[in-house]
């Protein structure tokens, strides 16, 4: 047997024994575990499947041993997916601290702050969120107004974000902030970490199009920042900014398939439209549409294991986040719009007793929004054509 034989079958070993029977089923957007102090588990079954995973650094398997990860090359992280694939096992944690800080950390973190963050966000006990638009630099980050006056011993921010993602239940924000004031614009940025329940920090959702609250405004007003939470060096934080935003993109663009269950759009259509005596939907017309999107959509995600598979290599991303991030959303919004023409006037409903009530036609309004975080389609195409195809700006 093969060492990496001998992997899989230990793994599938030990999942078969720590994996709860709970934690095998689809799972939904209420069903994800963020982690975090303020985090309710929603069953024991939860907080166990996070206690274990996390005990064995498999939250964050590619990550170092040092660092609160398990230390799996790339082949054996493959291996570790697959067999939690083949139970339908939901993963243990979602964490923009894994998604993003976490890659950012171990690319331009000090070796004190991996060690006092990284173990933290791995063993699902700090919830992150990102300051990085503001009201008048959402597309031209680069003009970011909030600021952070150096006072010695800390930065004093003060300023606004907007669509600060889940603001009001995270813990700590890695925070873009102006600190050279006589630097050119990208030059005097600096990427800062700090406590959500520091003085000074408030939040107020945004109550989107779908009837969903996941996004913010927050403000900072004299925010004492200690100097030994900036990650890289004054004036750096651009450049980091631009290494997580890959990571970003890489998460929003293949989030459809990693995180939340599919819902079967062929048999959603097969009970609103009926079946031919074939056997068929009585539609060719929604049978042609069906039939396109699900080639597409198992292309993309062979397209993004290939992509993953890169990266447990030991590559960068770089344009492929953007590749990543405009297929995933622009096919999410088919999925979307596909489901709830499948499901026909039942799936327009906006609440009623029903649990799931409301769902799809919330889901479809929210997928709009995908082309827009993390970069508009229309500005991951200009990375593209640049990166990619080398053609003029």
């Amino acid at each position: 047997m093969t060492d990496l034989a001998q992997f899989r079958q230990e793994t599938r070993d030990w999942l078969a024994t720590h994996c709860p029977a709970e934690m095998r089923t689809p799972m939904g957007e209420n069903d994800i575990c963020w982690g975090g102090r303020h985090f309710v588990f929603q069953s024991s079954a939860q907080k166990e499947w996070l206690d274990v995973m996390a005990a064995r650094g498999w939250t964050v398997p590619g990550w170092p041993k040092a660092y609160g990860g398990g230390g799996l090359s790339g082949p054996e992280q493959k291996v570790l997916a697959e067999e939690m694939a083949r139970i339908n096992a939901r993963p243990p944690l979602q964490s923009f601290g894994i998604w993003m800080l976490g890659p950012a950390l171990l690319h331009f973190g000090t070796e004190e702050q991996k060690r006092h963050y990284l173990p933290q966000i791995a063993r699902g006990e700090i919830r992150w969120c990102q300051g990085y638009s503001e009201p008048g630099a959402g597309s031209d980050l680069a003009s970011l107004q909030t600021k952070g006056e150096d006072k010695g011993a800390y930065f004093e921010v003060s300023g606004q974000k907007i669509w600060t993602s889940y603001a009001d239940k995270a813990d700590w924000i890695f925070c873009l902030v102006r600190t050279e004031p006589d630097a050119k614009k990208h030059t005097g940025i600096s990427f800062l970490l700090f406590d959500m329940a520091s003085a000074g920090v408030t939040t107020k959702p945004i109550k989107l199009i779908s009837g969903a609250s996941p996004f913010c405004e927050t403000f900072f007003d004299a925010v004492q920042v200690p100097k030994d939470q900036i990650v890289g060096a004054p004036g750096q934080g651009w450049t980091i900014a631009k290494y997580l935003l890959n990571h970003e993109r890489e998460m929003i663009g293949g989030s459809d398939a990693a995180i939340f269950a599919k819902t079967d759009l062929i048999a959603d259509a097969s009970q609103v439209i009926g079946l031919d005596a074939t056997g068929r939907l009585d539609d060719p017309m929604m049978r042609a549409e069906l039939g396109r999107f699900l080639v597409d959509e198992m292309a993309f995600d062979a397209h993004v294991d290939m992509t993953r598979a890169y990266m447990r290599a030991g590559n960068e991303l770089g344009a492929r986040s953007a590749e990543l991030k405009y297929l995933g959303t622009e096919l999410n919004k088919r999925r979307q719009s596909l489901r709830v023409a499948a499901g026909g006037a039942d799936d327009l409903v906006w609440e009623g007793p029903a649990n799931d009530a409301g769902q799809a036609a919330q889901d479809w309004l929210r997928s709009k929004g995908n082309s827009i975080e993390g970069g508009t389609s229309e500005v991951m195409l200009g990375i593209l054509s640049k990166a990619v195809l080398n053609l003029p700006s």
